[in-house]
């Protein structure tokens, strides 16, 4: 029988005694058990609010085998799709009865650390890992755990989980910039000098796949890597893209965070956008329509409400909820930054037409 109550020294019996009902009455009621009917649950529970009563979770989970928490594993906080997916995913857990426990895993020091102590092993009744490319070793890891797994912003197979399709979606949007007439097209991803690997690079797999279907070589020079989208590292592989004898017309950043901060650098060397550049981000950020950003727009907050969603039926189903898995849909927001290709550069030591 749970005992521990917190809040103004009530105590289970306390609510008992107020309920008319046994202890064993009012541990069954708060644990949201079915064997107890609803006039004495109404009972029950309007005795522990005149008291301010509440069961302590780790009491609780003595009697149920559950903490009543959902851990949540992150690259970082610094992505607005991730903290757009856990403002989406927060209330929706709430609403469940859980609470969210989240790890921002930001360093590969930091990641051997979780992987060798998995915290969420004591803390949590499942594991929600969010835009986390892991390795084959840290996947036997994680299910070495014994508890529910659920990947979002992923397609794991045979787990539980919900994605948008990034080749389908990031095809759709080189093929929008193939039909503007662009045959010239870069491509922007992130990379991360301590080992993280994005689950959205499969994104890079729909742009190489639209160009081959249009009978467009790939051309290695016009794939970049960021390491630090907000710094040098991006300042210099756009230098690197204009100075290519053949420079690209239009620039497919991987992520709006990546377009937005590009916007900025092309303006800074007087390139107009869209007229000699256009731009293409995917996320669906918040401020793509303040900034006229044409993008691929993912359901960031959708996502993480059905991820939580999953996290409560693999807790409570673990057999029906297990291998499903939701696909969201991606649009295409055509915006300013995008515009048809420009016609042909003079050629240096060209005549200007006057005679």
């Amino acid at each position: 029988m749970v005992g521990e109550a917190v809040a103004k020294g009530a105590t289970l019996a306390d609510v008992a005694r107020r309920a008319g009902v046994s202890p064993s009455t009012v541990s069954r009621t708060l644990r949201g058990l079915s064997t107890v009917s609803p006039a004495t649950r109404a009972r029950v529970e309007e005795a522990a609010r005149e008291l301010s009563f509440a069961i302590s979770r780790s009491a609780s989970s003595l009697v149920t085998g559950r903490t009543g928490r959902v851990a949540v594993l992150v690259p970082n906080l610094d992505a607005w799709f991730l903290g757009a997916a856990l403002a989406g995913m927060a209330p929706a857990l709430n609403a469940a009865g859980l609470d969210m426990l989240v790890y921002s895993v930001t360093t590969a020091e930091q990641r051997a650390q979780f992987f060798d102590r998995l915290p969420a092993r004591r803390n949590a009744d499942a594991l929600l890992v969010v835009s986390f490319a892991l390795s084959p070793e840290e996947r036997a890891r994680l299910d070495d755990l014994g508890m529910p797994l659920v990947f979002v912003s992923q397609h794991e197979q045979g787990r539980a989980g919900v994605s948008v399709d990034d080749v389908e979606a990031a095809r759709r949007g080189t093929r929008y910039l193939l039909n503007l007439g662009h045959r010239r097209i870069a491509y922007l991803e992130p990379a991360d000098p301590s080992g993280f690997a994005w689950s959205s690079r499969a994104r890079l797999d729909g742009y190489r796949a639209a160009l081959a279907e249009a009978g467009i070589d790939g051309d290695d020079d016009l794939v970049r890597q960021v390491a630090d989208w907000q710094g040098p590292s991006l300042d210099a592989a756009v230098g690197r893209l204009l100075s290519l004898a053949e420079p690209p017309t239009a620039i497919f950043a991987e992520t709006d965070d990546i377009a937005f901060r590009l916007l900025t650098v092309l303006r800074g060397v007087n390139v107009p956008v869209p007229r000699r550049m256009s731009i293409l981000g995917f996320d669906g950020h918040a401020m793509a329509e303040p900034w006229d950003l044409s993008t691929m727009a993912q359901p960031a907050r959708r996502l993480g409400e059905v991820a939580a969603e999953l996290a409560h039926g693999v807790i409570h189903d673990p057999e029906a909820y297990r291998e499903r898995h939701v696909v969201l849909p991606v649009e295409l927001v055509p915006r300013g930054s995008t515009g048809p290709a420009p016609g042909p550069r003079p050629r240096p030591g060209d005549g200007d037409g006057v005679q």
